[in-house]
């Protein structure tokens, strides 16, 4: 490899370097070549880039990335898995790998920037894949709504059956400081006659015999 091709395999890994979620260093010392061919394909599921480069020309890149952390991890033979996807499915389908092929030791890597031990690696590759923590998630978040519309619809209902309680009482109670409805107005009686004095029915008496008594003329 000539000095133009170093430089062209230098950027092409920095650039993996800076684009990456996730980065899993593997000591890969014994793998075949048919293994890491499966390997590939199955990181691929992952959006994840298998590469064996030397340390050398990691190391330079991972100066040019600005991402010194990467660089104590370059020790001996040294596979580097660029993650672009999940980060879980990625170690998982390493550390299958490592159980099948009884090869790969994980040497650490980093994620998000923070530096991880082969153990949080490992620990990783235990994690539920991303679908699976995003319906997880959805059903935390679900959970408490549909408790809340449940008490609300329970609430409503109460209230709808108490009104109707309230309308179908005989007579209705009414709320305190709500005027009853007026009741029919009562038709006026004619007024009794007061009752004749005794002067006055004496007088009656008289004017009636007189006008009985047949006339002199």
């Amino acid at each position: 490899m000539n000095r133009d091709q170093k430089t062209a395999v230098i950027d092409e890994i920095a650039h993996q370097i800076e684009a990456a979620e996730a980065i899993f260093a593997v000591d890969y010392r014994g793998l075949s070549v048919a293994q890491a061919a499966d390997l590939r394909s199955r990181l691929r599921e992952a959006d994840t880039r298998f590469r064996i480069v030397k340390n050398s020309l990691s190391e330079r890149a991972a100066d040019q990335a600005g991402v010194q952390t990467l660089k104590p991890m370059l020790i001996g033979p040294t596979a580097l898995a660029f993650v672009k996807g999940d980060a879980a499915l990625a170690a998982k389908a390493l550390n299958d790998a490592a159980r099948r092929f009884n090869l790969l030791e994980f040497k650490g890597g980093l994620l998000n920037g923070s530096v991880l031990s082969a153990d949080d690696v490992r620990s990783i590759a235990r994690l539920p894949v991303r679908e699976v923590l995003d319906a997880q998630l959805v059903g935390t978040v679900a959970a408490p709504l549909t408790g809340l519309v449940r008490g609300l619809n329970a609430l409503i209902a109460g209230i709808a059956i108490q009104l109707q309680a309230i309308v179908d009482m005989d007579p209705p109670v009414l709320a305190p400081g709500v005027p009853a409805a007026p009741s029919q107005p009562e038709v006026a009686q004619p007024a009794a006659e007061p009752a004749a004095t005794p002067e006055q029915t004496q007088a009656s008496e008289t004017e009636a015999a007189s006008g009985a008594q047949p006339s002199d003329e």
